[in-house]
């Protein structure tokens, strides 16, 4: 099987580009790197976006991009993804870097965007604003939280991480805890996007940093049960959540763990379904907010 090696952007339709665009190089200080009639493009590092903003009624995730492996075939890919029954198309240099694309839609609707990335644009980190490092993951309210997982492992190669009972899965493409998160609301929308930090003092410095901007936290800082990230939540100016988090859970594919960390409470950490408990959620104690599940 071809599997997803990696989340590479996140594209979102905003009533106001100009307004979110200043939030996302002011204050989570990501760079711009290309413009077009429809889209800005907004990059951490290595790759041209791993944020893409287009101009739409309302503020929604719409699509999400994920590289294969440079040695893999798209086209063994796409007719992996044909003989789930799956209606596919292919776009030729739809975005910058990307010359060939796969695309199709997920059960929920979220459009799929799969490609080989021939080229890097590898832009230095900038001086202002929080600066993560790069895109960690996307989550999102699901009406059927099963069907949308084994999607997920079956079309593109997921694996399960961890599920909260039966209605929070926690899917990986890579050595990182979990890159999609699919929570079963009776809804189908987009949740949280979560950007990665270096450490606990930088995570401190961005909590700071917002703060003095005006952002005030919906929920943290504290430390999840399951991936055991450090994370702080806010809103952004179109209204979509943004989690920061560091110290996420890693795992040896190999073996079958995740790294050991001091503050795991099983040795090795494996996946497991967590009872819907309050440690699952913060193992400090502080539990979210109703604004967290508007």
């Amino acid at each position: 099987m071809i599997r997803v090696k990696k989340i590479a952007h996140a594209i979102y339709e905003l009533p106001d580009v100009d307004k979110q665009v200043e939030y996302y190089t002011e204050i989570l200080g990501l760079t711009v790197t290309g413009k077009d009639k429809d889209a800005v493009y907004l990059a951490s590092t290595v790759d041209h976006h791993s944020v893409v903003a287009r101009k739409g009624a309302q503020a929604q995730c719409t699509r999400v991009g994920f590289q294969i492996g440079p040695e893999d075939d798209l086209n063994a890919f796409e007719k992996q993804v044909q003989g789930h029954g799956v209606k596919t198309q292919r776009k030729k240099d739809p975005e910058p870097t990307i010359s060939d694309m796969l695309t199709f839609e997920d059960p929920k609707g979220t459009v799929m965007e799969v490609f080989k990335r021939e080229a890097f644009a590898g832009q230095r980190f900038p001086s202002k604003g929080i600066v993560p490092f790069k895109l960690g993951h996307v989550a999102f309210h699901v009406t059927d939280v099963k069907h949308v997982t084994k999607f997920y492992c079956d079309v593109l190669g997921f694996r399960e991480s961890d599920w909260m009972a039966s209605f929070f899965s926690f899917l990986r493409c890579g050595p990182d805890h979990h890159t999609i998160n699919l929570m079963e609301t009776g809804s189908n929308r987009h949740f949280h996007t979560a950007f990665e930090l270096r450490d606990w003092a930088h995570l401190q410095t961005a909590c700071d940093y917002l703060s003095l901007n005006g952002y005030k936290l919906l929920w943290g800082p504290g430390r999840h049960g399951i991936g055991h990230n450090l994370f702080a939540y806010h809103r952004s100016p179109a209204g979509l959540i943004t989690e920061t988090f560091a110290e996420l859970d890693r795992m040896n594919e190999e073996l079958g763990y995740f790294e050991p960390r001091p503050w795991h409470r099983d040795n090795p950490q494996r996946p497991k379904v967590w009872a819907k408990d309050p440690s699952a959620s913060n193992l400090w104690g502080i539990m979210p907010t109703d604004e967290m599940h508007k």
